[in-house]
């Protein structure tokens, strides 16, 4: 047993945080502020651990921003349906195009990678920022790595900085969580108080 792994990876934590891009934040609250403003909606997208992050993120913008917010894999019958039928590659993308996404709506991913066409990782994820690009909604979102496509193609992107290889997932989907909670409680969106906040 490491006896030292769990001060080595809150110290890794530290280092993240001490390197995220606070600007890259700003852009995102100011992109997602715009949308509010205009009317859009929120669309969350994300696999696994990103996956539930698109739930409780969809419920607090809802909530606490006020913005009409979904999560595409909320739906088990209808993504399961569309996996079976069409694709696990179209299927976010075709869930999207159901939902009319246009332009004044936004796109918010959460992705370890970002997704890579070439190498075929998350390819359900770059089919969704692809379409969300291709009629003009906002593109948003957090990823490890590099970004890959999606910091690509966002039009904000934190990117976390990936100080230790054996623990990118990890750190990647821990900070995810940070980046959206400061976010929707940013005082640019939040509309209202969390419960526990508003006890005296």
């Amino acid at each position: 047993m490491n006896s030292n792994y769990v001060r080595e990876f809150l110290e890794e934590s530290t280092q993240i945080i001490d390197k995220l891009d606070e600007a890259a934040i700003e852009r995102m609250v100011q992109v997602i502020a715009e949308t509010k403003k205009r009317g859009g909606r929120l669309f969350f997208v994300g696999s696994g651990g990103g996956a539930g992050h698109s739930s409780h993120a969809a419920c607090d913008f809802r909530k606490l921003a006020g913005i009409e917010s979904y999560s595409v894999t909320d739906n088990v019958s209808e993504l399961t349906a569309r996996v079976n039928d069409e694709s696990w590659d179209d299927s976010y993308a075709n869930w999207l195009k159901v939902s009319r996404i246009g332009s004044a709506d936004c796109l918010f991913v959460f992705s370890v990678g970002g997704g890579d066409e070439v190498a075929e990782i998350s390819v359900n994820l770059v089919n969704s920022i692809k379409l969300a690009a291709s009629v003009g909604a906002s593109i948003v979102g957090v990823a490890g790595r590099d970004g890959g496509f999606l910091a690509q193609a966002s039009d904000a992107v934190v990117v976390i900085p990936p100080i230790n290889p054996q623990n990118i997932t990890t750190q990647t989907e821990g900070f995810q969580a940070l980046i959206w909670h400061l976010v929707v409680c940013h005082p640019l969106l939040e509309s209202a108080t969390p419960k526990w906040e508003s006890v005296r």
